[in-house]
């Protein structure tokens, strides 16, 4: 049995305290594992990606063309969809490339009236590598909400990288590959497939960008190749945040809990309402449901330990609450669930009402399923358009500019001590 939560206890705010913390992996035991993974790409190349692939997804290649994935297998597979399938993938990509086409920025100059020109350069990144795992499951919505923001941006050579044991590529994520056009695939996954992304080898060339969920390697392997190339976020296992009183739907309310139970062993499924009976009739659902689950082992372990039962005074205690938890996907279930935006300021994604179920977030609905987790709502954004483009300013003075504002210029460089600084304007103005 579950744990209620109550904030009237004595040791709540001691309680809550740790569930806080849930977002700092612990990613100090595989720390060394992952840089010496990374330490041998960066000396040996493909040779150390055709062993690591022996080692990790149990085949052994000969060479490195036989990692890459045949794009005539993709259209085979394409080609074999069942028809409800290959419907259902057309509607998640269009609406998806509707929604994420909405972000596009675009270059802009605006002229001031002294002549001068300042504007921004929007420019696309050349080679976008993307991580989709496998493994236990493969997931062609994640090559979906990670391909499509590229596609939008503009980005030439879009790379993806998967995990394929025994070397069985999923049916399923080859034909997505054909939908989203992507030419250039490689079955190799985990660390080793950041460290090929970051660094290159042989023939492969380097990516400006690598975006997509993993397990703590992969975001380890993440974190350490920041600044050789750009990454989306540190993303943990899933989670979902519920906001409900009274009234709400408690069999919905169990079901979404446990859409992201079943996910993972540490994903976390957490309501608030100040609703107890609420919270007692959602317990009594998950608790009946998780037997008839075909993933039950996963979801009993994630709901007995890792979720989260809170029992509030009030529905302004729930969400000042829900707030520091900062979840990745937040259900409000409420009567009024729009009046509450203005009042969210940490989430991921915000589900309004009993329909916006958060599996329609996961697959179609449009906005991008790519999230911050553990809390880092508070300071990350979902993955989108902006993350496979990046921004150039663009300066122009005339000589009215310089007139009216180099002296002031020069004043500033000079408080600070940098007389080249001053006098590469001075020059100018003793021209004028």
């Amino acid at each position: 049995m579950v744990e209620i939560l109550d904030t009237r206890s004595k040791d709540f705010s001691h309680k809550f305290s740790e569930i806080l913390k849930r977002g700092a992996m612990d990613m100090t035991h595989v720390s060394q594992s992952v840089q010496n993974l990374l330490c041998e790409i960066k000396n040996e190349g493909e040779a150390a990606i055709l062993r690591h692939i022996a080692t990790f997804d149990m085949w052994q290649p000969s060479n490195f063309a036989q990692v890459r994935i045949d794009s005539a297998d993709c259209k085979k597979a394409y080609d074999n969809l069942d028809k409800d399938l290959k419907d259902s993938l057309h509607i998640a990509y269009d609406r998806i490339f509707d929604f994420h086409s909405k972000q596009k920025e675009k270059t802009w100059i605006h002229t001031e009236s002294n002549g001068s020109m300042l504007g921004q350069k929007i420019t696309p990144m050349q080679r976008a590598g993307l991580y989709i795992p496998g493994g236990k499951a493969a997931y062609p919505s994640s090559l979906l909400m990670n391909a499509i923001p590229a596609i939008v941006a503009g980005v030439e050579e879009i790379v993806v990288c998967t995990p394929t044991p025994h070397n069985q590529p999923n049916e399923l994520l080859l034909a997505t590959l054909h939908l989203c056009g992507i030419r250039e695939s490689y079955k190799v996954g985990g660390a080793s497939a950041i460290g090929l992304m970051a660094y290159g080898g042989g023939d492969f060339q380097k990516v400006d960008v690598i975006t997509g969920p993993g397990n703590i390697y992969v975001a380890t392997a993440k974190k350490m190749v920041f600044g050789d190339v750009n990454i989306d976020m540190i993303a943990g296992p899933s989670e979902i945040g519920i906001i409900a009183q009274s009234g709400a739907n408690t069999e919905y309310i169990a079901w979404d809990l446990l859409s992201q139970a079943e996910h993972d062993e540490l994903a976390s499924s957490i309501l608030i309402s100040d609703d107890k009976e609420l919270i007692v009739e959602s317990i009594a659902h998950i608790e009946r449901i998780i037997p008839t689950l075909s993933r039950k082992d996963i979801a009993q372990a994630s709901i007995q330990n890792r979720s989260v039962f809170i029992h509030t005074s009030s529905l302004d205690e729930s969400v000042a609450l829900m707030n520091k938890i900062a979840p990745e996907h937040l259900e409000i279930l409420t009567p009024d669930p729009f009046s509450l935006i203005p009042r969210i300021k940490n989430a991921g994604a915000i589900f309004l009402g009993e329909y916006a179920s958060e599996p329609i977030g996961d697959y179609l609905a449009g906005p991008n399923h790519t999230l911050p987790t553990g809390g880092s709502a508070r300071f990350f954004s979902p993955l989108g358009v902006e993350h496979f483009m990046k921004k150039s300013s663009i300066i122009y003075f005339s000589k009215d500019a310089m007139r009216e504002l180099g002296q002031s210029c020069a004043t500033l460089a000079k408080t600070e001590g940098l007389q080249a600084h001053q006098m590469a304007v001075v020059s100018r103005l003793n021209n004028l």
